[in-house]
């Protein structure tokens, strides 16, 4: 596994295969070859899109494309997840492939002749449908690799498994699901994955370019709730009340001095977001309580720790000093997607020499995933893939889980080739 690193960024930087080097030839024509059928399937899950835990279709379509190609296959894995398991001719060891499977409610504003103007219910409210972050192209660009290793498995030392992941993006309330749902239903260890691979296809990264992190590379994702007590009276006579509404507006305050006053920034980058405060019901009534909702996002788990502590402190201090009282709750969800920097340094040296312009290190994330949930279960490697068009400037691109949202389809032929050279060279050694 220490070799994991380098042999990431040597595919990678050089363009070439270094295990297996007769492979590498027929896995070309065989990445080249299939790329059109990849973006015909990637425009018809764009046009067929479904929410977290309800990706019926699409997980059928999987299936039976994974079953065409002699694969054994387990359905309905994190109630509509699929695994696919491909046995190499010889033995080695287990590595495993992500790809997440759900779209967002959001209503698309482009012109694409294979638009979404699908609709859904999401927790009770109807909404648009669009694949708004690229996990259409995400399910394409796997269904391909299988397609393409299908065919050079007697060649394999070892075994693949392709992890098609529901509800990346959260299931509904009160439903489990996504990446922790899979790893407690046994996703990961039966065959046992020992280095699990991840991409995620970005908009505002030119096509061909291929960006990486070591360490933290996206980050945790909690949620804050916060219930400010106070004491209910008549608009006008404030004085015979506790305004919870005003004491909130002064921890929304408290709140940012968080990230700016009290923690090194010089360390990582941190996010104290309050999404969300509902008190009230009409102008002349102050109301009991009040409600704050939001989230923080942290690269590294000390500062994670402190931050959180932190927030505890300032809500229900402040809260105290108004005679009010404040209750906080946190919820952890995605934690860090993370990659031993030590190992990827050790490995880093021996590819230098053969780096290419298209390959770069990029800054780190402050979006999470819960590709993160695997991260401490297994030794793991995720990375970006360019679906900006050439010559465009990443500050004209709409970014994603926006209604103009837009993947340039020349990028997805670097993802299908990008996953087999990882296979390929991983097995190899």
């Amino acid at each position: 596994m220490k070799l994991l690193p380098g042999l990431f960024f040597a595919f990678i930087q050089a363009g070439a295969l270094f295990a297996q080097p007769a492979l590498k030839p027929q896995t070309d024509r065989l990445c080249a070859n299939l790329e059109p059928k990849v973006i015909t399937w990637r425009r018809d899950f764009h046009e067929h899109p479904e929410l977290s835990n309800r990706e019926f279709r699409t997980a059928e379509k999987v299936a039976a494309h994974l079953k065409s190609l002699g694969l054994e296959v387990r359905t309905g894995v994190a109630k509509t997840g699929v695994v696919g398991i491909l046995k190499g001719g010889k033995p080695g060891p287990v590595i495993g492939l992500r790809a997440d499977m759900d779209a967002l409610p959001v209503v698309e504003r482009g012109d694409l002749p294979f638009k979404s103007v699908a609709k859904s219910t999401y927790n009770g409210e109807e909404v648009g449908v669009m694949h708004a972050c690229g996990h259409d192209t995400h399910v394409a660009i796997m269904m391909g690799v299988a397609e393409v290793l299908s065919q050079v498995k007697k060649d394999l030392a070892g075994t693949v498994v392709f992890l098609f992941q529901p509800a990346e993006e959260g299931p509904p309330e009160n439903e489990e699901g996504g990446a922790p749902l899979m790893i407690k239903e046994g996703a990961l260890d039966n065959p046992k994955i020992e280095a699990l691979f991840g991409l995620h296809i970005n908009s505002q990264t030119e096509v061909g370019q291929i960006k990486y992190r070591a360490g933290g590379i996206m980050a945790a994702s909690d949620w804050f709730y916060i219930t400010v007590h106070g004491k209910q009276s008549h608009g006008s006579q404030p004085w015979s009340g506790m305004d919870p509404i005003v004491v909130s507006a002064q921890i929304i305050e408290g709140l940012q001095t968080i990230v700016s006053r009290q923690v090194d920034l010089t360390d990582q980058p941190a996010v104290v977001t309050v999404g969300k405060i509902q008190s009230g019901v009409r102008a002349n009534i102050i109301p009991e309580t009040a409600e704050l909702v939001g989230t923080i996002r942290t690269l590294d788990t000390a500062m994670q720790r402190k931050i959180h502590e932190k927030i505890v402190r300032t809500a229900e201090k402040i809260a105290e000093s108004a005679g009010a009282r404040a209750e906080v709750r946190i919820e952890n969800k995605p934690p860090v997607t993370y990659h031993d920097p030590a190992l990827m340094a050790r490995m880093l040296p021996s590819c230098v020499k053969r780096r290419v312009k298209n390959v770069i290190e990029r800054k780190p994330v402050t979006g999470a995933e819960d590709f993160g949930f695997f991260c401490p279960k297994v030794p793991s490697v995720y990375f970006f893939l360019g679906g900006m068009p050439k010559g465009k400037k990443p500050e004209e691109a709409a970014a994603h889980h926006t209604p103009d949202f837009y993947v340039d389809e020349s990028g997805m032929l670097l993802g299908v080739k990008a996953f087999c050279y990882l296979v390929l060279d991983y097995l190899g050694k």
